[in-house]
């Protein structure tokens, strides 16, 4: 089963932070795959003659990091990640108000989160909130498909599932906000208990499930599909 979601992949400028472009100098977080993170601060430092210091983590340890920085910031640019801690850190004063030129590109389905939060997070990108299945370990395994998110909570699955961490990994917090849309807060709660009883490993890194599954280390692996391929 698998369900769209908005992933607020997002240039957004920190509060208190220095001219960057004055110094010389861009320091960024980023939220996304290292070698995307790494694709961009190389444009943007090719297209504007600046040097680019550039630290990746996952959205919830990045929120974490510029919370604690809050008196004395240390980054220019938050870019990538889900929506949520980007939300969070502009309600909580943290972020700079920014709107982009290419605001109007974007659909409207998926323009709201800048407009209603007063432009602090402007959404880039989109992704597909599922689950990988590797084949090979399932066909050895001799166990069935499974065909929903409930299917992930049968018993024949235990120690066969991974999934991310929520505090250190917005992939896997927006993972529980899907659960309580879907169900409601009570259900969703009741059926993420049933789901922990198969978790074998709860990741860092919202992208690491995708890839053990892959590599054959797990037999499901929850994520962002795009981060699976």
């Amino acid at each position: 089963m698998k369900r769209l979601l908005f992933v607020a992949a997002v240039l957004v400028f920190l509060f208190g932070a220095g001219n960057a472009l004055a110094k010389g100098r861009l320091v960024m977080y980023c939220s996304n795959e290292p070698f995307a993170c790494q694709e961009v601060a190389d444009e943007f430092a090719k297209q504007y003659d600046v040097k680019v210091q550039m630290t990746r983590a996952g959205s919830g340890s990045t929120y974490a990091k510029i919370l604690a920085e809050k008196d004395n910031p240390k980054a220019d640019v938050w870019y990538a990640g889900t929506l949520d801690p980007h939300s969070q850190a502009g309600v909580n004063g943290l972020l700079e108000s920014y709107k982009s030129p290419k605001l109007d590109e974007i659909g409207e389905l998926f323009r709201n989160p800048a407009t209603s939060k007063q432009n602090h997070t402007t959404g880039v990108y989109a992704g597909v909130l599922g689950y990988s299945v590797n084949t090979d370990a399932l066909k050895e395994l001799n166990l069935p498909m499974p065909k929903s998110w409930d299917d992930l909570s049968n018993p024949i699955y235990k120690g066969h599932v991974q999934v991310a961490n929520p505090q250190s990994s917005g992939t896997a917090y927006t993972v529980l906000a899907t659960f309580v849309q879907l169900w409601g807060e009570d259900e969703a709660y009741k059926k993420l208990a049933a789901l922990h009883k198969n978790v074998n490993q709860y990741t860092k890194s919202g992208s690491a499930p995708g890839k053990a599954a892959a590599r054959g280390e797990t037999l499901i692996g929850i994520g962002f599909l795009h981060d699976h391929a």
